[in-house]
């Protein structure tokens, strides 16, 4: 795996780069905005994931994501301290593939990129395992336990989506943009009746989905 990183924090890409290093990673940090983009209009040829924060020196990242997407298709992650409603939807409407604000846990962002680049790569693992609940996503199964449970689409999907991002708060919006689709216009409601639902079939294990209050949702082991 190899991950480019736009950050001009020091500190930031100093402490990211080593923990990812750490891991097998092999990293690229670029801490100016027009260097980026030019790195973006060139291609991104070898990269397979590409961190970028959106307040730079030169090129924003909003920019710079624009231009990557005029030529790949590459994962590409923002983690930046911008955590208002149109940054985020903003983000997304660009095409970047999940939004992180900071501060961020290395272990979370880390485990969130090794998921998506192996989704992307066509490797992802099919059996996803958080405390008492497994998933397995390609014969469309739950079990807490050991034991079946029984889900309904919208509830599988969710679960998964939770689970492939577990540690982290993931809010309403989010669900229904991955679940509902972009396309959706209902009210946001919809999400905690489901998720409502969703803990009732897990039985004792639904206690691992913790509401965030304003937020939105988060799953954990416990």
């Amino acid at each position: 795996m190899k991950i480019l990183l736009i950050e001009d924090d020091l500190r930031i890409c100093e402490v990211t780069c080593r923990y990812f290093s750490g891991k097998g990673t092999e990293m690229t940090a670029v801490n100016n905005g027009d260097d980026a983009l030019r790195l973006a209009e060139n291609g991104l040829e070898g990269y397979s994931l590409v961190l970028l924060d959106i307040m730079l020196p030169g090129a924003d990242g909003f920019t710079i994501c624009r231009a990557i997407r005029k030529n790949s298709e590459i994962p590409v992650i923002f983690i930046t301290a911008r955590g208002r409603e149109e940054d985020i939807l903003r983000g997304y409407d660009l095409g970047c593939d999940d939004y992180v604000v900071k501060p961020f846990l290395l272990s979370a962002l880390y485990a969130k990129c090794s998921a998506m680049v192996k989704r992307n790569e066509g490797g992802a693992e099919s059996v996803l395992i958080c405390g008492a609940i497994r998933l397995d996503t390609r014969k469309l199964t739950c079990f807490v336990d050991g034991s079946e449970v029984e889900l309904t689409p919208k509830g599988f999907a969710i679960l998964r989506y939770l689970m492939e991002h577990q540690g982290w708060t993931v809010d309403r919006d989010t669900l229904l943009d991955r679940v509902w689709g972009k396309d959706y216009f209902g009210i946001d409601r919809v999400v905690d009746n489901h998720i409502k639902r969703l803990r009732k079939a897990l039985g004792n294990a639904g206690a691992q989905i913790h509401t965030a209050v304003g937020r939105g949702y988060k799953l954990t082991e416990k």
